[in-house]
């Protein structure tokens, strides 16, 4: 008996012992390479140092930035490719970019992360691009958080405020999922786009809070396979299909879905904008289950776009971006101007297949329900159950049976959801100081069995 009970004595310390092995973090932290944390000083380097570490396959890809600290940088660029995949980076605390008078660097972008494959970044930190020094200047004004060539993308749970320019930009990525973002910054700041789309595909974004002084979301040339949906817009311009088509460019967006999102106060809803004299198309784009509060434009097409002010774009040129099989359904809300519906296009290349569906927008000021005024140019298409209603537009009772009704594009993008979860995705949590604790499932079910074999 006494022989039983030192043997399950040692083998319960040696069990213990191998799982501590299974179990111990080798997460790199970013203190460990030189980061002081206190907000002044500059931690560049040291941020800089701990990439190298993971990139060249230290730590097993892990990256912590540590909570309770403030990680003053100036600007840097994480470049891969790596060795490690996927790389995690694991933003507790805050990081907080210098003033523009005491920048030193690429005045283009403030962070990025550039050939990265399987980059997870994450975390209930914040990002604060100490944009309100840079405002009332002219001149170029960084990005300040950028993604280059980065595949397989994840991006969730963090706070970014106040940019200089764009919060975050997404550019030449395939297969993005980001998610449960806050992004603020005042409604009178310049050109601080929440989150800027260009040149990639395949990309989710979901159930973020976004209020800034431009575009909530802005999708450019050269994406596709773009699925937007619970999304808090306001204040700012909305969420925008381009511009596209500037400087002749020739721009091409398709497959875009936007749904259930709300827009409270901001200048824009559903807007897609174009350029006169430019080429390409930005067609099967979806707008589903929109609830409008006090926008000024909430329904708007505006192939005559320049830059703010399509009144001074009179002139219809021989081009433009096509516009083509838009579908706008189950929108509810007011309007703070007359107009609900806002439909601007070319002469030359007017849009075409553009449908409205249950869709009562009314006018924010009367309040008693009056209905909005909708308005339109050069546009083709049909309309059921949409108020207001356009003349422009044939009317009919079923949509659904029109030959000329696009495939949904929403159905389209849920059913082929992007691959942006890691194959090897470990079960990880952080403790204080962002120290990490893995186990894997087999692991724990295998340990947790065979100590209930040898004790039962």
């Amino acid at each position: 008996m006494i022989y039983m009970k030192k043997k399950n004595t040692w083998f319960l310390n040696f069990s213990l012992f191998i799982l501590q092995i299974f179990t111990s973090s080798n997460a790199l932290d970013v203190t460990q390479f030189g980061a002081v944390g206190d907000g002044v000083t500059d931690d560049s380097q040291a941020f800089l140092k701990a990439w190298e570490a993971i990139c060249s396959g230290t730590g097993d890809g892990q990256l912590v930035v540590p909570a309770g600290m403030t990680f003053m940088l100036q600007p840097l660029r994480f470049q891969g490719s790596c060795k490690s995949a996927p790389i995690f980076v694991q933003i507790l605390g805050n990081l907080v970019a210098s003033s523009k008078g005491n920048w030193k660097g690429d005045k283009d972008q403030w962070i990025m992360f550039a050939d990265i494959e399987g980059l997870v970044v994450e975390g209930d930190g914040e990002i604060h691009g100490q944009g309100s020094s840079w405002w009332e200047h002219k001149g170029s004004r960084p990005t300040a958080l950028k993604f280059k060539s980065c595949n397989n993308l994840r991006l969730s749970g963090l706070t970014h405020l106040d940019s200089p320019m764009a919060h975050i930009h997404i550019n030449d990525c395939n297969y993005v999922t980001i998610s449960s973002l806050r992004i603020n910054a005042p409604e009178s700041s310049p050109n601080t786009d929440g989150i800027d789309i260009g040149a990639s595909s395949n990309v989710v974004i979901q159930d973020c809070v976004i209020a800034t002084g431009d575009d909530c979301i802005a999708i450019n040339s050269g994406t596709s396979n773009i699925h937007i949906s619970g999304i808090d817009c306001g204040p700012g311009h909305g969420i925008s299909i381009g511009s596209l088509g500037k400087d002749g460019e020739t721009a091409t967006v398709e497959n875009v879905c936007v749904q259930n999102c709300n827009f409270r106060g901001t200048m824009n809803g559903a807007r897609i904008k174009t350029w006169q004299g430019g080429s390409g198309y930005a067609r099967m784009i979806t707008f589903h289950g929109i609830t409008l509060d006090n926008v000024e434009n909430p329904i708007i097409i505006d192939q005559l776009y320049n830059g703010g002010d399509s009144d001074k774009a009179k002139d219809h040129k021989s081009s433009a971006v096509e516009v083509s099989k838009v579908v706008y359904s189950n929108f509810i809300g007011t309007s703070k101007s007359e107009y609900g519906v806002d439909f601007r296009c070319s002469e030359t290349v007017p849009c075409t297949e553009i449908f409205l569906r249950d869709v009562k927008i009314e006018t924010a000021s009367s309040g008693s329900g009056q209905v909005a005024q909708g308005q339109c140019l050069n546009v083709r298409g049909v309309s059921t159950l949409a108020v207001p209603g356009l003349e422009c537009l044939s009317l009919t009772t079923d949509m659904l049976s029109s030959p000329q009704l696009p495939e949904q594009t929403c159905m389209l993008a849920q059913s082929g959801q992007p691959r942006t979860q890691p194959m090897q995705d470990p079960i990880w949590d952080y403790e204080s100081r962002g120290k990490r604790l893995v186990v894997s499932n087999a692991i724990l079910i295998s340990f947790v069995s065979l100590v209930t074999y040898i004790f039962r």
